[in-house]
């Protein structure tokens, strides 16, 4: 197996059947994305290195409008999509493996979790994994302590309130807080300029 053939059936959302080869494929994986954040967690870097080692993480070209403070956290990497001018905050925490896509211009605040996997609810089968993608709009605005599940997309122009655990999809030009996030109310005309 490879990268490319793995990153196919995430997209189909094939079932990672616990002890298989797609799942002793993800375990080798994971240990590359370790030994990338581990560099890019234990010493200073240049906004320019940080692009490099995302660059490396993430197998894609990272655009060099983007900016980060570390640390940060993912126990995957190659799944991850970065548009320009995107900013993640410190301890911020992707689980990729189902994908992440980050449009153009968004903001992600501190400690924010993206997760894209679920378990299987059945006991006998709970070590098999769920692929469910995580897409971000442009010019998003994620606050401090997001977490959000498998499968949801956040239209352009949103505002997730911190702390909020987002569960379904929220529409664009919107603010959504709470647990679970509902949307609170639609961006004013004023807010949009």
């Amino acid at each position: 197996m490879d990268i490319k053939e793995f990153l196919m059936r995430m997209e189909r959302r094939e079932t990672i059947e616990g002890g298989s080869e797609l799942h002793q494929f993800l375990h080798v994986l994971a240990q590359e994305a370790m030994r990338i954040t581990s560099t890019l967690n234990n010493t200073y870097h240049t906004r320019e290195e940080i692009c490099q080692i995302m660059t490396e993480l993430t197998g894609r070209e990272v655009d060099p409008s983007f900016s980060m403070f570390p640390p940060f956290y993912t126990d995957f990497g190659k799944n991850i999509t970065i548009g320009k001018h995107v900013f993640i905050n410190s301890g911020c925490r992707f689980q990729d493996q189902g994908g992440i896509v980050i449009g153009d211009g968004t903001l992600i605040g501190h400690n924010t979790v993206l997760t894209t996997l679920n378990h299987d609810f059945s006991p006998r089968r709970r070590s098999s994994l769920h692929p469910a993608p995580v897409r971000i709009g442009k010019n998003v605005w994620i606050g401090a302590g997001v977490t959000v599940v498998p499968g949801v997309t956040i239209g352009d122009g949103a505002v997730i309130a911190a702390g909020a655990v987002v569960t379904t999809d929220v529409p664009e030009n919107t603010i959504a807080g709470g647990v679970p996030a509902s949307i609170i109310r639609e961006l004013t005309e004023e807010e949009l300029r």
